[in-house]
This record gives structure tokens, C-alpha cells and sequence, in this order.
């Protein structure tokens, strides 16, 4: 990250913001860039740069020319930005608004849509739009994307870059590489989608994006035009839902409740297939989506063995023999430094890092810093590192380079004034940057679609609260927010209606619960008392944080495997409170959980996000190396036969054996 030149891009937006009639640009090459030893030609190219760099941020850069009286009078080109230029208009937002909005912004899981919403509210926050607002209680519905896949495509639809990937064809059940321009990404049937056009066929193109069988590589030289007016909405409106199918698989005795719980009554006999291995049962099992079964079935390891339809019993193997590869293969170099999160890499091993950090991603983050010190006058230093997400250090460096920059002139009025040194921040001149940039297309997106997303959830989309702050942060967004119509979210309406109703009315009226549950990782059903505390979801499945009095302790249970639920007419213990993380997180660490150290595939990199991990460092393959702690360790089996080779097991050994041992036993299967 070059220093000089953010502080260089900060003077020349502060000098083009604060003059009326413009600048020339020998004023700017003596007053802001201060240089006197390129020549013009050089200089000319590097001003070029620097204005590029302010338009991409969204501001325009005006051009006034001033023509001369004569020959010996040559024309006068300035150059100046406007007030209002990029600025994001006023926002005012009821409470009742501001509560849907905050709803909206914390849906997404993980993903950068997620940091991209957090963005927009700290916007929000800085103009002075949102107001304190309490949060419906119980109710906390969140989304998940698809995998690091996800991450790739929305980045390269916004840069409109062509994406390559391998892909499963349903048609052949082969591979195939793809080139697509990526136009919508969304979600139907509990599937997400692609859609785009692929340059091969010259014709738009659906894309489950479970059939991807590589990682997403964006070409960054090459562009596109997107097709105009596109509504990814409209596009999954006129998707026909994958037809019920039957697989026909044989599961050992006594165990996979769950598989058999969806099995149908009278097994489907199968021409051929003979009968099933002493100690097994036959199940006949309905289902839409073939990758999306054999990705639970893979996940079963020896106790279930597919017998038909081939293209179900194909996905599986491929599953199967790719984690059984990836858990083989030679295990890199590389561990955690004690007290760090740096990796250490052996004499000659030369690691390839992830995207630096850029003077533009620098300034981006000043012109929201600004605006936020103006309206969060004296927060501690550490507190205002926490909300941006950086750590004390960097957020200093930041603070330095802005008490540097100013008007050109340069005396002490001139630039901006800021003061930690009681490590509260306060800012007394701000230079006309106390009011925050527009939106970005990432913010307008993360905010639109999540607020049309609520429309699933009926308590909120009554009182007109969610239509009207939609139609607020349209206008407040502008054509950024004609460009969220390429994405859509899945519904986040429970299936288990009843017993979401049963559970908030208990959240409401403090009552004690009975439920009987399934737990697929014991393979087994039990009865509990619980006091519930939360309902929150991930896409359409929804979860009760509660506290488990058989397991003296909080716990989150899924409802769709709550198999019964009632209230007991007992208030709940006064030991009954939610856990501390806002939003909810699906794991909970505890001291005696065990530390397991996990390799990730560039593929399976959203994995580290997913599971919480504590430490991560980047591999020289684009992959990771993640320390997570589980709480449970009988599944990882499990875990790892699930996402057919995009994660392994590293440490403790015995559980990496004990994965290969799995994967080993499963394939042997289907030898023959």
C-alpha cells in the first residue's frame, strides 16, 4: 500500500471539492503533487491516473475551459468537482424503518455482501439517517451464499469480467469447462442459480451453482456488457422446479434416522440390483436435485451405499474418490506460529497472497471514516478500529495521512484536523468531507436484496415499514440501485411454521418448552426441556437458540428436526440467556472443544467463514490453512466426505486418519 499516493488522490479530491472556479493543472502540479522534476508528459499521465481513480470512486471531475482573447492568449483548461458530487443523499428513517433496514443489513452470512452491508449503515450513520431502533425479538433471519463460487461470481458481475469454471452438465453428465459472462445471481427451490451467457453456445445459460465442479477464476483483462433491464427475479420466475425422482440406496441397519424418516413407506424395487447386504435395509428415498443428495450421502461414509440411479451413484463415488485424494496427497509446509496468525513457510517457499491492499482500498475507507468521526464525536480509538473492522494500528496510519492532507495552500487551517492523543477521536475540521460517498453497487445490492427478502417474514412486511424504506434507499442509490435487480435472495419463510409460531410465542411469554428432536450427529432422537431464547435463520432453515437443561447449556436446534414441541406452562430458569454474538452464530466454542487444524481448496474457502475459524493463513495454491474448534469431532468424517475434496483434516492426526479410514471404507463399496 503506497502511502504517498492515497495522501496524493486525498489532496487532489480535498483541493478539486474546495474550489469554485477550478484549478489549473499547473496550479495542481505545483500546490498538490508538488512536482518539479517529471516532465510534462510524465506529470500529464500521472494526473490522468489520479482523475480515473476520483471518477471511479464516483466523482465527477469537471472540465472548464476559458477561452483565450488571441492568438498570444492560449485557452485555459480548470478543473474542479462539484459539492455535490458522489455525495449520499439525505436519508431519514423512522424507527420502525431503521429496524428493517438493520434486519436487512445482517442477512448476509459471512459473504462480502455481508462487509458491503456493513458499509452502507456506518453511510447511514455518518449522514445522520438512522435512529436507535429495538429489534423484533426472536426474530433474527439470516442468509448463507453458495461458497467462495458465490464470492467470485458477484465480484466479477459488478466488474463485468467473463468467469471460467468446470461444470457438471445435466444433460451428459460430464465435465465441461465453461466461459460465461455472469448476468444474475439467485436463488429458487433451495438451489442457487447463474445465469448468464455462455460464449461457447452464444446463448443465456442457467447454472446450478452445486454442479460447479472447480473453482471460479475471473478474467480480470476482459470485459463485457451486461444485458440491459436484466431481473434475475423474473429470470428464476419462469424456472421450472427439478421434477421428484426416486434413489434407491441400502443403509445399514438401525442407522441414518433421518434418510429414513423422508423414505417412502414401500421400497421402489430395482431391476438387477439383487438384495441388499446382510445387516442393510433398502430404502426408496424422493429427491429433486441429484448433487445435492449425493452430497449428503457422501457425507455418510460406509453406512449408505447407492444403488441407483447412475448418475446419483456417479456424483457420489466422484465425491468420494476426490476427498479420498485430497486426503492423501502430501500435506504443505506450512503451520501456525505460536501467538500469530502469520503462517510459516520453510526456506524457498514463497507464498502467493491474496489481493493487497490498495491505496484506493485505503481512501475508499477514509472517505467513511471522515464522515463517521464528524457524527461519533470522542469514541475511543480502539472503538472506532472495531467498527471499520481494522485493527488499532492501521486505523492510526489512516489517522496520520489524513492530518496531512488539506487545501493546497497548506497552512494549519487548511488541513484536517484530528486528535487522539487521550485515545478518544475527535475531528474539528473536515474540509467538506463530512458527508458520505453514494453507495457502491456491492452496498445498493446488499441492502435492496435483503430488504426484499424480508418479504417472506409477514410480521415485518406488515405496517408498510419495509415498502417504504425501500423505496428511501432507492432514490438514495440511484442507478447503483438499479443494478441489485442481478441479484436475488432466497425466501427466508420457515417451513415448520408451527413450530416457529409455538417457539416465538414461548420467546414472548417466557415459557419453558418440551421438544423431541432428531440429531443427526448422534444418529439419534431425545426428548429435552428448553427455555428459548432466539429464532434466527440461514436461507429458508430456521433455528432455536435455547438453553438445554438436559445439556446445561445453550444449544441451537434446527426446526425442521424438531419432530414434536409443546409448552410445558413453566416459566423459564433465570440461567436462560442468549449468547453474547449479535447476529447468532450456528456454533458455540467452549474451552474443551477440540482445535482442529484444516486445510481448505480455493473452492472450499468460504468454509473458514462458515465454521467460525479462529486463524487462518493463505496457502502458495490460493488455498487455506483454518484452526477451528468443534465441539464434536465423531462427524468430521462426515465433513470432509461432504465436500469431495475441497477440505481435509490435518490435526489432530488420529482424526485425519480416521477420515481417510472413512473415505477408504466408503469407496471400497464400489469397487466392483
Amino acid at each position: 500500500m503506497s502511502a504517498s499516493r492515497t495522501e496524493r488522490l486525498l489532496n487532489l479530491l480535498i483541493a478539486l471539492l474546495n474550489t469554485t472556479y477550478g484549478l489549473r493543472r499547473s496550479e495542481l502540479r505545483d500546490k498538490v503533487y508538488h512536482d518539479t522534476t517529471s516532465t510534462d508528459v510524465a506529470f500529464g499521465r500521472m494526473f490522468e491516473r489520479d482523475k480515473g481513480e476520483l471518477r471511479h470512486f464516483g466523482f465527477d471531475v469537471e472540465t472548464v475551459t476559458d477561452k483565450g482573447w488571441g492568438s498570444d492568449d492560449p485557452a485555459t483548461t480548470r478543473y474542479r468537482i462539484g459539492k455535490e458530487s458522489n455525495r449520499l443523499p439525505d436519508v431519514s428513517l423512522t424507527p420502525a424503518e431503521c429496524t428493517v433496514l438493520i434486519l436487512a443489513a445482517q442477512l448476509w452470512e459471512h459473504a462480502a455482501l455481508g462487509s458491503a452491508a456493513v458499509n452502507a449503515v456506518r453511510k447511514l450513520q455518518a449522514s445522520g439517517g438512522l435512529v436507535d431502533a429495538e429489534l423484533p425479538a426472536g426474530v433474527q433471519p439470516r442468509i448463507r451464499p453458495a461458497g467462495q463460487a458465490f464470492e467470485d461470481l458477484v465480484a466479477a458481475m459488478h466488474a463485468q469480467h467473463p468467469v471460467t469454471f468446470s461444470y457438471l452438465a445435466g444433460s451428459t453428465g460430464k465435465e465441461e469447462e465453461r466461459l460465461v459472462e455472469p448476468w444474475g445471481l439467485g436463488s429458487r427451490f433451495g438451489q442457487w442459480y447463474l445465469v448468464a451467457r455462455d460464449r461457447n453456445r452464444g446463448d443465456k445459460r442457467f447454472f446450478r451453482l452445486s454442479r460447479l465442479t472447480s473453482a471460479v477464476t475471473v478474467l480480470e483483462k476482459e470485459s463485457f456488457t451486461p444485458l440491459a433491464d436484466f431481473n434475475m427475479r423474473a429470470e428464476l420466475a419462469g424456472l421450472a422446479e427439478l421434477p421428484i425422482r426416486t434413489a434407491v440406496v441400502d443403509v445399514q441397519s438401525g442407522r441414518l434416522h433421518g434418510l429414513r424418516t423422508r423414505a417412502l413407506p414401500d421400497p421402489v424395487p430395482e431391476a438387477g440390483a439383487g438384495l441388499p447386504e446382510a445387516g442393510r435395509d433398502r430404502l426408496s428415498v424422493p429427491y429433486r436435485d441429484a448433487e445435492t443428495l449425493a452430497e449428503e450421502l457422501a457425507s455418510y461414509g460406509p453406512r449408505v451405499r447407492v444403488v441407483s440411479p447412475p448418475e446419483l451413484l456417479t456424483s457420489v463415488r466422484r465425491r468420494l474418490a476426490a476427498a479420498a485424494a485430497f486426503a492423501s496427497a502430501p500435506v504443505p509446509p506450512v503451520a501456525f506460529p505460536a501467538g500469530s496468525s502469520q503462517p510459516v513457510f520453510p526456506a524457498g517457499a514463497a507464498p502467493r497472497r491474496g489481493r493487497k491492499r490498495t491505496s484506493e482500498d485505503q481512501l475508499a475507507r477514509m472517505l467513511q471514516l471522515v464522515p463517521f468521526l464528524v457524527h461519533n464525536q470522542g469514541l475511543h480509538i480502539s472503538e472506532v478500529a472495531a467498527k471499520f473492522g481494522i485493527t488499532r494500528q492501521e486505523l492510526e496510519a489512516d489517522l496520520r495521512i489524513l492530518i496531512c492532507s488539506g487545501l493546497p495552500e497548506g497552512y494549519p487551517d487548511d488541513l484536517l484536523d484530528i486528535q487522539w492523543d487521550d485515545d478518544h477521536v475527535t475531528i474539528t475540521e473536515d474540509l467538506d468531507l463530512k458527508r458520505p460517498v453514494r453507495f457502491t453497487v456491492e452496498e445498493a445490492c446488499a441492502l435492496l436484496t435483503g430488504l426484499e427478502t424480508l418479504n417472506g417474514l409477514p410480521e415485518l412486511a406488515e405496517g408498510g415499514a419495509l415498502e417504504s424504506v425501500t423505496l428511501k434507499l432507492m432514490a438514495a442509490a440511484g442507478e447503483e440501485g438499479l443494478k441489485a435487480a442481478a441479484l436475488s435472495a432466497p425466501e427466508v419463510g420457515p417451513g415448520n411454521s408451527a413450530a416457529l409460531e409455538t417457539a416465538r410465542e414461548a420467546i414472548r411469554t417466557g415459557t419453558r418448552l418440551r421438544l423431541r428432536y432428531f440429531s443427526p450427529l448422534r444418529d439419534s432422537v431425545s426428548e429435552r426441556d428448553i427455555d428459548p431464547l432466539r429464532l434466527y435463520s440461514l436461507d429458508n432453515t430456521w433455528y432455536l437458540e435455547a438453553y438445554c437443561h438436559s445439556a446445561q447449556g445453550l444449544r441451537n436446534f434446527r426446526l425442521d428436526r424438531i419432530e414434536a414441541l409443546e409448552s410445558t406452562g413453566l416459566p423459564v430458569s433465570d440461567s436462560a440467556k442468549p449468547g453474547d454474538s449479535f447476529p447468532v452464530k450456528l456454533f458455540t466454542p467452549n474451552d474443551d472443544d477440540a482445535v482442529v487444524v484444516v486445510e481448505l481448496t480455493r473452492r472450499g474457502a468460504g468454509l473458514a467463514d462458515d465454521y467460525y475459524a479462529e486463524r487462518t493463513v493463505a496457502l502458495p495454491d490460493g488455498g487455506l490453512l483454518a484452526e477451528i474448534r468443534f465441539g464434536n469431532t465423531d462427524w468430521l468424517p462426515m465433513f470432509v466426505a461432504q465436500h469431495g475434496g475441497a477440505a481435509r483434516i490435518l490435526h489432530p492426526e488420529e482424526l485425519a486418519e480416521a477420515s481417510r479410514e472413512g473415505l477408504s471404507a466408503a469407496l471400497a463399496q464400489y469397487e466392483d
